[in-house]
């Protein structure tokens, strides 16, 4: 049998913390890298939320954002509005492709996650 890339067992471990997100809740891309210890990793956990289209279980990815709360990911769904009317249909409130009380809405997955 072959042995997977690591970048795809690292995929698979974002995607079980993303997973994890409870509806109307959000996470930050850094948060996720934090909680699997790549505090850097921002920016990977960006490439594997792009690249969840067809993950089973399905990945919730429109519920991570940046850390200001912003829908930076949103141009990777289609249509663009997409990611937007997800997390509305959660009840999380966007403006200005910003979601309204981040703070409150914000889920640390360090925090609520045993890893």
């Amino acid at each position: 049998m072959a042995k997977a890339a690591p970048e795809e067992n690292i995929y698979d471990i974002i995607y079980d913390v993303v997973r994890a997100v409870p509806k109307g809740r959000v996470t930050s891309y850094g948060a996720v890298a934090a909680a699997i210890g790549v505090k850097s990793g921002a920016r990977m956990v960006g490439y594997a939320m792009n690249a969840c289209h067809n993950a089973k279980p399905k990945v919730p990815a429109h519920r991570v954002v940046n850390r200001n709360g912003m829908l930076t990911g949103k141009h990777h769904f289609s249509p663009l509005e997409k990611m937007e009317q997800l997390l509305k249909k959660e009840g999380v409130m966007v403006v200005d492709d910003k979601v309204l009380d981040f703070e409150q809405l914000f889920w640390d997955p360090v925090k609520e996650l045993t890893l």
